[in-house]
C-alpha cells in the first residue's frame, strides 16, 4: 500500500465514477472494501485517521461467538459468530489462532450449569469446532492457572475461542483489499454528500488532511461504516435524522504475564454486576477486561472512568491469587462498541443489539451500524448485496469465505517479533539482511525492531508515531511507558523514510505524549 499512488488513482475529475465508496476505515469498512473489491467492483475507501484507529484497535482480541449471548438466548447470533470465527482462523492463521479458556467454578452446581451451556455452544459451531468443552477438577485447574485463587474451588469448564490482534489483522485487509483492486486512504476526511436533482446521493466531497486538498468524488453507492461516528455522517444527508448508534464503553488493563502465569485464559462468566470478565494472555502480557458502560458521546481517544478500573482491579483481585494494583498496570485502554440502538431508550447495554443493521436512507445512503469483529466479513457480504441491490449494481456474488488474508501461511511462524507478519516475515528478514542496523531493538522492555518502523512506512501506511506505536505495533497497549520512552527513535526512523525535518520529529514526539499520557494509570 502507498499512499501517492493511492492519491494519483483517485484523480479529481469528474468522468472517474467509482461503484462504491466507503467512509470508514474500521473493521467493517474495510472488511466492506476487501469484499467490494473482490467481486470487482471499483471500490475507494476514505477513512479520516488511520486504519483502525478508534474501537477496531481496543478489543478483547477475541474472535468468539459469544458465551454471554448464548446466556441471553441470542441463539441466531452466537451461531453466526461462531461459524464466522471458523472462517477467520482459517483465512488468517498467522494473526488469529485456537485459544484454550477455563472457567472456574466454586459451587459444586455451577460445574453442570455451566458445562451444559458450553456443549450448546460447541455444537453451534457445528464443523468449524475448535475442540470440544469439558470438566476438570480443581488439582486440574490448578495446574493449568497456577495463578488462580484456591479457595474454595471446586473445579473448571474448559472451553476453546478464536484470539486473535485485532489492528494487525485491519491492515492486513486493508492489504487484502488493495491487492483486489480497491484504493484505500488514511487520513482523508469526508466533509459532505453530493446528490442529483432527485435527492439521490451520487457522489462525496472529501479532504486531504495531510495537505489540505478538496475532493469530488462520484460513486454509485456510498457506505457509511464509520461504527460510533455513523450518526455525525447521517447528519449529513438528513440534518435532525434520529440517532442510530448508542455507545458503549469496554476498558482493558494491561498487567505483567506473572500475574495469569499461563497459556490458558482466564473467563469469570458473571461478575458482581453480571458482566463477563476475561484475563487472557496477549503478546506476552495478559489483558483484563472488559467493561460494558453506555455513553452518550464519543471521541477518537475516549478514556476509561475510574469506577471501570476499580471494577476491573477488585473483580480480578477475587479470582487471581496476586491482587493486581493500580501499580502494577502497564496500559489501560478503552474502546467504544457501536451498538446499534434501540427503538426506546435503554439505560443498559444488554438492551442495545449486538446483531448488524443496514440501513438504506432514502437518498441511497447505506449505513452498517452494530456487530462486531467476528463478523465483519458477514457484515461486509450482507452490506455489499444491499449496494448490489440499491444502486443496481451487477449482481456478483461475494467470494469472501475462502479467501485468505494477505500474509496467510500455513507455514511455522517466525521468531518474535515478526510472528505477526505471516508470509510476509521472509520480506522482512530481507531488509534486516540489507540493513543490519534494523535489527536493534527499539526498547528492553518490548521485542520490537526497527524493521518494523521502516516496514510500517514503507508497506503499510503508517504517517504517524501513533499509527506505528499503537497500531502498526501494538507497543501502546502492551506497556505505556516504554511506547512513551521509544517515541524519538521510532520519529527519526519515520522522518528519515518520509523525508520529514526535526521540527516534523518532535511535533510528532509531542503529539504521541498527549496520547499516551492517556493510557498512564495515575497511582491514585
Amino acid at each position: 500500500m502507498n499512499r501517492l499512488t493511492f492519491k494519483q488513482q483517485i484523480g479529481n475529475t469528474a468522468s472517474v465514477v467509482w461503484d462504491i465508496i466507503v467512509i470508514g476505515g474500521g473493521a467493517t469498512g474495510l472488511g466492506v472494501a476487501m469484499d467490494a473489491a473482490q467481486r470487482g467492483f471499483r471500490t475507494l475507501l476514505l477513512e479520516q485517521s488511520d486504519f483502525a484507529k478508534g474501537t477496531s484497535s481496543r478489543s478483547t482480541k477475541l474472535v468468539h461467538g459469544g458465551v454471554r449471548y448464548l446466556a441471553q438466548g441470542d441463539v441466531g447470533l452466537v451461531k453466526e459468530a461462531l461459524h464466522e470465527r471458523g472462517l477467520l482462523l482459517a483465512n488468517a492463521p498467522h494473526l488469529a489462532h485456537d485459544q484454550e479458556f477455563i472457567i472456574p467454578y466454586y459451587k459444586w452446581w455451577q460445574g453442570p450449569f455451566y458445562g451444559i451451556g458450553l456443549k450448546l455452544y460447541d455444537l453451534l459451531s457445528g464443523r468449524l469446532s475448535l475442540g470440544p468443552s469439558r470438566i476438570i477438577g480443581r488439582e486440574a485447574v490448578i495446574t493449568a492457572l497456577p495463578a488462580i485463587r484456591t479457595e474454595k474451588l471446586k473445579g473448571g469448564i474448559v472451553y476453546h475461542d478464536g484470539q486473535f490482534d485485532d489492528a494487525r489483522l485491519a491492515i492486513n485487509i486493508a492489504q487484502t483489499a488493495a491487492e483486489k483492486g480497491a484504493v484505500l486512504l488514511n487520513y482523508f476526511k469526508v466533509n459532505g454528500l453530493q446528490k442529483n436533482g432527485e435527492g439521490r446521493i451520487n457522489g462525496i466531497s472529501a479532504t486531504d488532511l495531510e495537505t489540505g486538498e478538496e475532493y469530488q468524488l462520484q460513486a454509485k453507492a456510498v457506505i457509511n461504516a464509520t461504527g460510533v461516528f455513523a450518526d455525525e455522517v447521517l447528519q449529513m444527508d438528513e440534518p435532525g435524522a434520529r440517532p442510530t448508534i448508542r455507545p458503549s464503553q469496554g476498558v482493558h488493563l494491561v498487567l505483567d504475564a506473572a500475574f495469569l502465569d499461563s497459556s490458558s485464559a482466564l473467563m469469570i462468566p458473571k461478575t458482581a454486576d453480571g458482566r463477563v470478565l476475561f484475563a487472557l494472555p496477549w503478546h506476552g502480557k495478559v489483558l483484563v477486561g472488559t467493561t460494558d458502560t453506555p455513553l452518550n458521546e464519543h471521541s477518537l481517544e475516549p478514556q476509561a472512568l475510574e469506577t471501570e478500573i476499580n471494577f476491573i482491579l477488585q473483580t480480578a483481585a477475587g479470582y487471581l491469587r496476586k491482587a493486581p494494583t493500580r501499580a502494577d498496570v502497564l496500559s489501560v485502554y478503552a474502546g467504544l462498541r457501536p451498538l446499534a440502538a434501540p427503538q426506546k431508550d435503554a439505560d443498559s447495554t444488554k438492551e442495545i443489539s449486538r446483531s448488524h443493521k443496514i440501513i438504506v436512507a432514502h437518498s441511497g445512503l447505506i449505513t452498517i451500524t452494530g456487530g462486531k469483529w467476528t463478523t465483519f466479513r458477514k457484515m461486509a457480504e450482507d452490506t455489499v448485496d444491499m449496494a448490489i441491490s440499491s444502486a443496481g449494481l451487477a449482481a456478483i456474488p461475494c467470494g469472501t469465505e475462502t479467501l485468505h488474508i494477505h500474509g496467510y501461511t500455513t507455514a511455522h511462524a517466525a521468531p518474535v517479533p515478526l510472528d505477526v507478519y505471516g508470509s510476509d516475515a521472509a520480506q522482512l528478514e530481507t531488509l534486516i539482511n540489507t540493513r543490519p542496523d534494523l535489527k536493534d531493538a527499539l526498547h528492553p522492555a518490548l521485542p520490537y525492531i526497527k524493521a518494523q518502523v521502516v516496514w510500517a512506512v514503507q508497506q503499510e501506511m503508517a504517517r504517524t508515531v501513533d499509527d506505528v506505536l499503537s497500531r502498526r505495533l501494538r507497543a501502546l497497549l502492551l506497556d505505556a511507558h516504554a511506547a512513551i520512552e521509544m517515541a524519538p527513535g521510532v520519529a527519526a526512523i519515520m522522518a528519515a523514510e518520509l523525508g520529514k525535518d526535526k521540527v516534523w520529529e518532535q511535533e510528532q514526539v509531542t503529539a504521541f505524549g498527549g496520547i499516551a499520557a492517556h493510557y498512564l494509570l495515575p497511582a491514585s
